[in-house]
Order: C-alpha cells, then sequence, then structure tokens
C-alpha cells in the first residue's frame, strides 16, 4: 500500500500493491495497522475505527453530494469503486484549515484500484463516469440523519472541475442535492 498526499491536508490517494499473475489478481484493500503506519509516516493521525460500511450504484451522470456530518456524528471515509469509475471529491470545509474551500479530485475506478481517504471535515461527492458504477466506502461514524448535510456541487465559489462532458452534460442530482446551500464564508 502507497499513500500520496494531496494538497489538502489529512486527505490521501491509497494505491493499493496488486499480486498478479495469469490466474488473476489479489490486493488487500485494508489493513488497519499498515493504514494507520502509512498516515503516520506523512504526519497524519489515525482515524477512528472504521464502523459502518456503505455500497451504491450509480449509472452514467449520477453525481451524489456534496456530503458531511457534523458533531456529534462526523464522518471519515475511506472510498473505492470495485465497478465502473467515478471522478471523487473532497472539499475541505474545515473552519480554521488554511485550504477552507479548496477541493481536490481524482479517477477512482475498478482499473485503478485507487482509494481516497477523505478525514472528518470535508464535504465529499462524486460523478459516475459509467453506467453500473459501484461505489464503497468504509465510515468512522454510522449515518445519523439529524447530521447530514450538504453543499451545492455546483457552487461556483469551489468551481469544482466536474468532468461532465464525459457524461454528456448536466449530471443527475437528488432533489435533496439539488437543493444544498452553498458553501458560507468562514468563521475566522
Amino acid at each position: 500500500m502507497k499513500l500520496l498526499a494531496t494538497r489538502i491536508e489529512g486527505v490521501v490517494i491509497v494505491e493499493p500493491t496488486v499480486f498478479g499473475d495469469e490466474r488473476g489478481w489479489f490486493m488487500e484493500t485494508y489493513n488497519e495497522p499498515r493504514f494507520h503506519r502509512e498516515l503516520a509516516a506523512l504526519g497524519l493521525p489515525a482515524p477512528r475505527p472504521f464502523v459502518q460500511d456503505n455500497h451504491s450504484c450509480s449509472a452514467r451522470g449520477v453525481l451524489r453530494g456534496l456530503h458531511y456530518q457534523v458533531d456529534p456524528h462526523p464522518q471519515g471515509k475511506l472510498v473505492r469503486v470495485v465497478r465502473g469509475a467515478v471522478w471523487d471529491v473532497a472539499v475541505d470545509i474545515r473552519p480554521r484549515s488554511p485550504t477552507y474551500g479548496q477541493w481536490v479530485g481524482v479517477e477512482l475506478s475498478a482499473e485503478n484500484r485507487r482509494q481516497m481517504w477523505i478525514p472528518e471535515g470535508l464535504a465529499h461527492g462524486f460523478l459516475a463516469l459509467e453506467d453500473d458504477t459501484h461505489f464503497l466506502y468504509k465510515t468512522t461514524d454510522v449515518y445519523a440523519r439529524d447530521c447530514e448535510r450538504a453543499i451545492a456541487w455546483d457552487d461556483p465559489a469551489l468551481a469544482i472541475a466536474w468532468p461532465l462532458e464525459r457524461v454528456g452534460g448536466q449530471p443527475q442530482v437528488a432533489p435533496k442535492d439539488a437543493a444544498a446551500p452553498r458553501l458560507a464564508a468562514p468563521a475566522r
């Protein structure tokens, strides 16, 4: 496993080691001691234990997000794709962060096998780039409806470079995501 730091502190791309031969391949998708050790090597804290796994399936052009949860149930997420591909985005919404309002995006696919670690305090969303895309994620807290929040995926202040041309233009967005507010200026 190799962790690649991004420009947002705490957000890392995980490149698993894949062992393959003529029979197929094998990879370890998560190893807690190794993950914690690799985060520490980057000067990052270990996450709380993962307590929930989620699996979604999306058609090409579906955009989910930007979602996050507030106290007392903030969620860190380790995300990956096992079928298809997504453009995955994390947005820093930590009020006192030097990268507040900045985003990082990466393509995750069944083919590249990459994962992304998104710590608590960041919003997350993805655009499905292929039909029948299966997206899996581990979370550090359970889903709590009262703590659920969202930010507009198309907030002009964020200027996220969604690859909409790859899905034919406008994405398919859930009504609650379409009604999500813009990110407010941080309290400093």
